[in-house]
C-alpha cells in the first residue's frame, strides 16, 4: 500500500474514467502516458469497465490502472482479475475494504464524515478518497478533518476542476486529486484523444506551478569558457512531484541541464 501510495503522490493527479466503448480504452491510456499523467481510474459505471481495464493493463502497462466506483467484493474481484492494481469506491462498506485487504489490493474508499475515516484508520489505511469533495465543503473540510486525524492522506474527488486543483494540491494532507474534466465522455466517444492529451498537460503543468525564478550565467559562460554556464531557480508548487514528472518525460534529473546547474524550491 505505502509503494502506491507514493506513485499517486508523485503523479498527483488521478484521472476518472468512464469508458462505453472498450475499443477506446488504449488509446485513451495513451494519450493519458504522452499527456504525462501515467494513471487511470476506470470507473465500474459502464458494463465495459472490466474489458477496458484488460485492455490497457496488457496493452499500456506503463499505467498505474485503478477500478473506481467498486461496490461489491465480486465486482473487485473482477476488477483485480482484469489488471488493475488498486481499488476505489464511492463509499466506505467494510465489506468490500476487509475483502481487498485480505487479497494484498490497495483501496483507497470515499470517506465523508470522521466515522468513517476511524473505521479506516481502525482497519490500518493510511489514505481514504474523500468523496465528494466540492459539496462536502471542499478544502476547508479537509484541513478540519486533518486537524484531529494527523496520519490520514486524502485524495478529494467530485467537484476538483482545472480551477481549483492548485489550492488543494498545495495542501500537504492531499495525496492526490481524482477528476474527470481531461477525460470527459464526450471526448473519448468521440475519440479525440489528441485534445485529451493537451487537457492531461495543462493539468499536470497547472498542478506544478513551473516558472523560472532565477537565472544567473557566469563571467565564464559570458566569454565562451566551457564549464558550468550558470544556474537556474525554478518555482514549482511541488518540488517532489516535479522531479518525478521530469524524469517521467524522459529527462534524467540529475540538477544540471545543458551546462546549467538546476535547482527546484517551492513557490510561496
Amino acid at each position: 500500500m505505502e509503494a502506491l501510495l507514493e506513485k499517486l503522490s508523485k503523479i498527483g493527479i488521478i484521472p476518472v474514467i468512464r469508458i462505453d466503448d472498450a475499443e477506446k480504452a488504449v488509446p485513451l491510456a495513451r494519450a493519458l502516458l504522452e499527456g504525462g499523467i501515467p494513471c487511470a481510474e476506470v470507473t465500474f459505471r459502464t458494463p465495459q469497465a472490466a474489458e477496458a481495464l484488460k485492455r490497457i493493463a496488457q496493452e499500456v502497462p506503463q499505467i498505474l490502472l485503478g477500478a473506481g466506483t467498486v461496490l461489491s467484493p465480486e465486482q473487485a474481484d473482477q476488477a483485480i482479475a482484469a489488471g488493475a492494481s488498486f481499488i476505489v469506491s464511492p463509499g466506505f462498506n467494510p465489506r468490500v475494504v476487509r475483502h481487498c485487504l485480505d487479497r494484498g489490493i490497495p483501496i483507497t474508499p470515499g470517506c465523508s464524515t470522521p466515522s468513517d475515516i476511524e473505521q479506516a484508520l481502525e482497519l490500518g489505511l493510511e489514505a481514504v478518497k474523500l468523496f465528494p469533495a466540492e459539496p462536502l465543503g471542499g478544502l476547508e473540510y479537509i484541513k478540519a478533518l486533518a486537524g484531529p486525524y494527523t496520519t490520514m492522506k486524502f485524495i478529494p474527488t467530485g467537484g476538483i476542476n482545472a480551477q481549483n486543483l492548485v489550492n488543494y494540491i498545495k495542501f500537504d494532507k492531499v495525496l492526490a486529486c481524482g477528476g474527470s474534466w481531461m477525460v470527459n465522455p464526450e471526448l473519448i466517444n468521440a475519440g479525440n484523444f489528441e485534445k485529451i492529451k493537451t487537457l492531461c498537460q495543462e493539468a499536470m503543468l497547472n498542478m506544478l506551478g513551473l516558472k523560472v525564478v532565477h537565472l544567473d550565467i557566469t563571467e565564464a559562460a559570458k566569454e565562451g569558457n566551457q564549464g558550468t554556464r550558470g544556474y537556474i531557480t525554478l518555482g514549482t508548487n511541488s518540488p517532489f512531484r516535479a522531479r518525478a514528472y521530469f524524469e517521467r518525460m524522459g529527462l534524467e534529473f540529475k540538477e544540471e541541464f545543458n551546462g546549467f546547474t538546476v535547482r527546484l524550491i517551492q513557490n510561496p
